[in-house]
Parts: structure tokens; sequence; C-alpha cells
């Protein structure tokens, strides 16, 4: 699963090579490579993975998964801002606000995520140009108001709630504030291929609650310096999180359950679906 992951990660270094040394030093394209740094590239491996068992070669579907890893990474900086969610640590360094200023770090996140679709329209994606406006239109859904923009706005909104989010409601808004762009990255190496995402789709939708639930349990049970970015913070707002309603134990049980089910949505693939399954078992057992 690490070497699967390193091997994915690397792959995508050399994509954002290719693209961003040709440019300057001012900030904002300074701030573009810091944002893109280490990060786990699940998202990625996802996309890669799913092209797999569809016949696509990583050579093709790597510029996919490049475009998913720079609009999760806009995300990230801009939702570290002071507007927003004010965090001072993204993955064990300085945010990018912290490292520059708030205006370069808007402008990077601006730059970020036309990135992302630049990158879907690469010849060495090797598609047609339906696949291509397919990807394309289906990843600014999933990034935009009807997918993780609206997520991040439900969260907003149940901040200064004087009603706390019901499970329901929490599962809605986690759906699309982390889910949207984790079930784009499992859908898209099926879409590459012409093929029919509904299994991937399903997977996806239950390892993206997986993911947000191991999140919040993190943020209880998480040590800053494994996890990279601050603990605690949920609690201290008073936030409802899958934790907070559903207990510790009930969170990490739900986890679990989310994990089968994931895994249970793959039987079309059978045995060669085993490094996703992978990646569902480490969704609820990683430390960062």
């Amino acid at each position: 699963m690490q070497d699967g992951l390193a091997r994915c990660k690397a792959a995508v270094s050399a994509c954002f090579e290719t693209v961003l040394s040709p440019l300057g030093a001012m900030p904002v394209e300074e701030g573009m490579r810091y944002a893109l740094e280490g990060g786990k590239c699940l998202r990625a491996f996802l996309v890669m993975e799913g092209a797999a068992l569809h016949g696509i070669a990583p050579a093709q579907s790597v510029w996919a998964a490049a475009a998913i890893e720079a609009l999760h990474a806009y995300s990230l900086v801009h939702d570290d801002l002071p507007c927003m969610d004010d965090d001072d640590l993204r993955r064990g360094q300085p945010t990018v606000h912290k490292r520059w200023d708030e205006a370069t770090a808007v402008l990077v996140g601006d730059a970020l995520q036309p990135l992302a679709f630049e990158l879907l329209t690469r010849p060495e994606l090797g598609v047609s140009s339906q696949v291509r406006v397919e990807l394309i239109a289906s990843l600014a859904r999933s990034s935009g108001v009807r997918g993780m923009v609206l997520g991040q706005a439900q969260d907003i909104a149940a901040e200064t709630s004087a009603t706390p989010l019901s499970l329901d409601e929490i599962t809605v808004l986690q759906g699309n504030k982390t889910g949207a762009l984790i079930e784009w990255s499992a859908r898209a190496g099926a879409v590459l291929a012409g093929a029919d995402p509904t299994p991937l789709g399903a997977y996806a939708k239950a390892l993206g609650l997986a993911f947000q639930i191991q999140d919040d349990i993190l943020d209880v049970e998480g040590d800053v310096e494994k996890t990279g970015k601050a603990v605690g913070k949920d609690a201290d707002a008073g936030k409802a999180t899958f934790v907070s309603l559903l207990g510790l134990e009930g969170a990490k049980a739900r986890a679990v359950a989310l994990v089968d089910e994931a895994c249970a949505a793959l039987s079309p693939y059978g045995t060669r679906a085993e490094p996703l399954r992978d990646v569902a078992r480490f969704v609820i057992s990683r430390e960062t």
C-alpha cells in the first residue's frame, strides 16, 4: 500500500515538475510548488488504480491524477485562510498564508484551481474530446457549488447555527465537502476507459465518509507531530462531528462498517481491486 502511494506520488510530482518548472520564482509560483508538496496523494492513487482496473496505462492516467491533486491543494490553501478555518500548520509545515501572506495564499489557490482543468487537456491523457469534456465537467461539478464548495458553505453555516447538525445532516455535508472529490477520483479511471463507473462510485461514497470519520477521530486522538496539523479544534469550537454524535467508539465502528461496504462494492473486479481495498483499510488506520 505505502509502496503504491509512493510510486503514485513520484509520478504525479514528475507531472508537476514538467508543468511548473518553466514558471518563475514569484511568491505565487513558489507558493504553488509549496502547496503541492507533502500530501499522501490518496486521490491520485484512486484515479490511477481505477484506471488500471480498466487497462489504462499509468502514463495516461497520471495526468488526471495530477489534476485532482492540484484541485485538492487549492482547496486546502483556501481552507486554511483566517477567514475560513484559520490554520497555521498543514502537512507539518506553515500554511501558505503563514509562509507568505494572505493575498499570496488567495492567488496560489486561484492559480492551482485552473491548473487542474489545464492538466485534463494534456495530449498525454490520450482520450477523445468527449471524454475530456466529461472529466472536466464532472470535476467542475464535484468541486463547485454542487460539491466541495457547497460542503464548505454548509460547514460555515453550521458553525453559527443555534441548532447542532443531526447525523443525517453532517453525513450530507461531509459527502459534499470531502466525499465529492474522492468520488470523482475513484470514478475517473472508468471514465477514461469509457466504462461504467457505478461500482467505483459506490466504493468511493463509502470510502469518503470513512475518511472523514477518521479525520474526526484524529481531531480527538491524533498527535500534531503525526497529523501535521492542529488537533482538538472541533471540540474547542463545539462543532458537531461524527465523534460528537456517535461517540468515539461508535464513530470507529461506523468507519469499519463503511470500509466493509466499500470493499463489497468492488466485487465486480474480483482480486484485481485488492489495491483499492487496501486503500479503504488504510483510510481508517492512518495517523495523518
